[in-house]
């Protein structure tokens, strides 16, 4: 099979960083193209980023359902223009937000999310609230980190994200951890070793959704909400 995983920023560094992780938890039969948008923000880290990255972003999901690929991954912990792709896509696109939530869902009680920065707190916890997961939110926690030292410094993140997640893990009862951000791509093993609680890898997680969806033929539902969006002219 094979997939497409979209990095809607420009960074090279997070795309390079993504596509390692990627490539080592792949299935052998499972071709990989990890790209990232020719325009747009380096990082994501607001409302406007997201709007911003959201035009190039589709334009790389149309090339991929013109090359033949069988699903996408739309690699930011925000989702932007999930549903638009979902849309104009005859393949599965499968956000990295929307799939480790309904995964975490499924591991235990409570899950909470690890976002860099606190300023995005509020949206996490709408997106949450659009899937009518409240139930299942222990909290959201910043790291106060940008999405840029997320994927330079390893390290420093990871410490960062220890003792945050156990205060989530000891205060707010989380049974689940969510690293809320691509940049921290394949931090989860290690991370969990040390907390005893279960960390998933959003991108991780997308990448197996994603090959599972393709193995039982699944698609998104064209009769109401993903329907093809009505001819027009743009201008």
């Amino acid at each position: 099979m094979k997939i497409m995983v979209i990095n809607p920023n420009t960074s090279e560094s997070m795309t390079s960083h993504l596509r390692g992780e990627l490539m080592r938890i792949k299935r052998a039969d499972t071709e990989l193209t990890v790209v990232c948008a020719d325009k747009g923000p380096e990082t994501i880290e607001s409302a406007y980023d997201e709007a911003y990255a959201i035009p190039p972003t589709l334009e790389l999901v149309k090339r991929a359902n013109r090359e033949g690929y069988d699903a996408v991954i739309l690699a930011c912990f925000a989702d932007p223009g999930l549903d638009a792709a979902k849309e104009i896509s005859e393949i599965p696109v499968i956000g990295i937000e929307e799939s480790s939530l309904h995964v975490a869902a499924m591991l235990g009680a409570r899950f909470s999310i690890m976002t860099p920065r606190k300023q995005r707190i509020p949206n996490r916890k709408e997106h949450v609230h659009m899937r009518g997961m409240e139930h299942f939110l222990a909290s959201v926690r910043s790291l106060d980190l940008s999405v840029a030292e997320t994927d330079a410094d390893p390290e420093r993140t990871k410490k960062k994200i220890l003792e945050v997640a156990r205060r989530a893990a000891e205060e707010d009862g989380a049974e689940i951890i969510i690293l809320g951000c691509a940049g921290m791509a394949g931090y989860a093993p290690e991370l969990e070793s040390k907390l005893g609680v279960k960390v998933l890898d959003p991108s991780a997680v997308a990448l197996k959704v994603a090959e599972a969806m393709v193995d039982l033929g699944l698609r998104h539902s064209k009769r109401g909400l993903f329907a093809p969006p009505p001819e027009k002219k743009f201008k």
